[in-house]
This record gives C-alpha cells, sequence and structure tokens, in this order.
C-alpha cells in the first residue's frame, strides 16, 4: 500500500479482517469491511472509487491446513474470488493483478522452475491459485480482462523501517517462528522432515523480500494498459534456503541457538521450490534488492522485537 501511495496512486482497501488487521492500512485509505464473496458491496465500491485495477491478495494460505480443510480453501480462495471477478467485469474493471504462488507447480522435475514449465498442485492450496488462474486466462479471450498473475515463492520479511511486519493467528510461516522460539515467546520450532533429497535434509524454498514483491506489482501496472494482456510471472529470488539455514541465520543475529525439536514430513511440501525470475527481469526490468536470506531475517527481526504483540502494539 505505502508503495502505491508513493508512486502517486490512489488506493481503497476492501478486506474481512480475518486475518488482516486495520491498523496496518495507512491514514486517509478509504477501508471497506467485506468479504469479497459480498458480490453487491463490493461492485458498490468499485463503482463508487472509481476503481480501475484490483490488486487481490486475499487468500488462506496455510498448506498444511488446506489438507485438511480443503473446502474452505475452495470456498474462499475461489470460490470468493469469482464474486470478485464477476463484480469487477459488472463494473466495468478490466485488470487486476493477482497474488498466485509456486505451488501450483507441485513437485517439480527440475530447478529453478521457469514459467512455461508444467503445473500439477499437490495440496488444495496450490490448486485453489492454480484454478483461478485457469478463471483468469477464460476472461481474458471472452471479456477483456487484462491479468498480471504474480506467482510468488516464499514471502519474508519487514518493511525497512520496522512498522509493517507479519502478524498471523496461528503463525505458519518459518522466519517469524524462528524469532519467536528464539525470544522465548513461542515454543521450539518444528522441523517437519530431515530426510529430504537436499543437502541438509530439510526443505528447501526461494525466500523473496516483500517490498521486492510491491515493486513487481507497480512494474506491471503499465503492461495492463495493452488489450488482450495475459502475463505470468515468477517472483524469487533464485537462492534456495534450507530450513536449518534460516534457523542458523535467526540464531546468529540473535546472539544464541533457535530451540527447536524434529518431526516427520508435513503432507503436502515438495522438497525444493526456488524460481528462475528471468522473465520477470527481461518484461518489468525487475531485480529483487534482498537477495540473501539474512538481510531479509534482520528486517523481520526489526519488527517483532519492536512489536512484541504486533499491531496490537
Amino acid at each position: 500500500m505505502r508503495h502505491l501511495l508513493a508512486a502517486g496512486h490512489r488506493s481503497v482497501v476492501i478486506d474481512s479482517l480475518v486475518f488482516g488487521h486495520r491498523a496496518a492500512v495507512p491514514p486517509g485509505v478509504p477501508f471497506y469491511g467485506a468479504d469479497l464473496a459480498d458480490e453487491a458491496t463490493v461492485r458498490s465500491v468499485l463503482e463508487q472509487e472509481r476503481i480501475d485495477v484490483v490488486m487481490h491478495f486475499a487468500a488462506f494460505a496455510y498448506v498444511g491446513e488446506s489438507v485438511t480443510h480443503p473446502l474452505k480453501y475452495y470456498f474462499n480462495n475461489v470460490v470468493a474470488t469469482l464474486h470478485l471477478l464477476r463484480a469487477m467485469l459488472d463494473a466495468g474493471v478490466r485488470r487486476i493483478v493477482f497474488s498466485s504462488t509456486c505451488a501450483t507447480y507441485g513437485i517439480p522435475a527440475t530447478v529453478p522452475i521457469v514459467e512455461s514449465m508444467p503445473q500439477a498442485p499437490i495440496n488444495p492450496y496450490g490448486r485453489s491459485k492454480y484454478d483461478v488462474e485457469g478463471a483468469l486466462r477464460a476472461l481474458q479471450g471472452t471479456h477483456d480482462l487484462r491479468f498480471a498473475c504474480f506467482r510468488y515463492f516464499n514471502a519474508a520479511g519487514a518493511s525497512e523501517d520496522g512498522d509493517l511486519g507479519e502478524d498471523h493467528s496461528p503463525e505458519t510461516h518459518l522466519i517469524p517462528l524462528a524469532i519467536g522460539a528464539v525470544l522465548g515467546r513461542n515454543p521450539p520450532l518444528q522441523v517437519f522432515g530431515t530426510d529430504y533429497p537436499t543437502p541438509d535434509g530439510t526443505c528447501l524454498r526461494d525466500y523473496v523480500h516483500v517490498d521486492d514483491l510491491c515493486r513487481a506489482h507497480l512494474a506491471a501496472l503499465p503492461r495492463l494498459e495493452r488489450p488482450g494482456t495475459g502475463l505470468f510471472y515468477n517472483l524469487g529470488t533464485g537462492r534456495p534456503t534450507a530450513v536449518l539455514e534460516v534457523l542458523d541465520a535467526v540464531g546468529r543475529l540473535a546472539g544464541r541457538p533457535v530451540p527447536r525439536a524434529f518431526g516427520p514430513r508435513r503432507a503436502g511440501d515438495p522438497p525444493a521450490l526456488y524460481a528462475d525470475a528471468t522473465l520477470a527481469r527481461q518484461d518489468l526490468g525487475w531485480e529483487p534488492r534482498y537477495r540473501g536470506i539474512e538481510p531479509i531475517i534482520e528486517t523481520a527481526w526489526r519488527w517483532h522485537t519492536r512489536h512484541p504483540h504486533g499491531f496490537a502494539r
């Protein structure tokens, strides 16, 4: 949001606050408390505020939970998005930037992953995003819907100034869980699986800073002016980091090891996911500024140490 405002865009927020926080919305930005499945309300906001581009971030994103509660994910991530898309079309809004995920690739045959590789999601979360990608493609052809679809790898970190960061309940992301464990706020961190075919036996992931994701969204906006535009981009650094490497980095920052416990693999977790983001670099001129795991963790550390209770302060 702050990146949009700094670039001179007028912004409006629609959020049910199921997981979001009203305090994260900058002062002066119009806010509407609504669910995307409330099609009439969403259409009214789009028309009243004269919206010309939608950025869609509203999704449930817990892989493990999606395996045990798939209907929750299909209703929220797919059905609610279809309501949003119909509200957009009824309101004459033809441009959308959609947050997808590397989970649409499933277990890739090779890494790094390029956009042209087959998509075969292995969990309902990834499938729900894949299904929305299909809806965007269909509407591109029938309704001139123009879209940029970003397949995030592991979004991480916090704003450079330490004022915005992760505040989830429950928290499932590795970096905030590791910070909470080393600070004594959480139980020892649970490591899921140490027998993967990776150098240290733990999962490899590509951590990309949230500010770098924001810059990619801004870079895509001019491309959506062209009729018939449908864009798909990986957003990642291309540098895989193992779970134990993340814990070691947090431990170095804290000056003591992260307490940990080891358990079996978690259903739905591929061994390795990391990006080839060449296409985003070529088309959008996008380059991640945070290229290593340590500077990403440093921004998260500032947020969590300055805001021990999250947005409740």
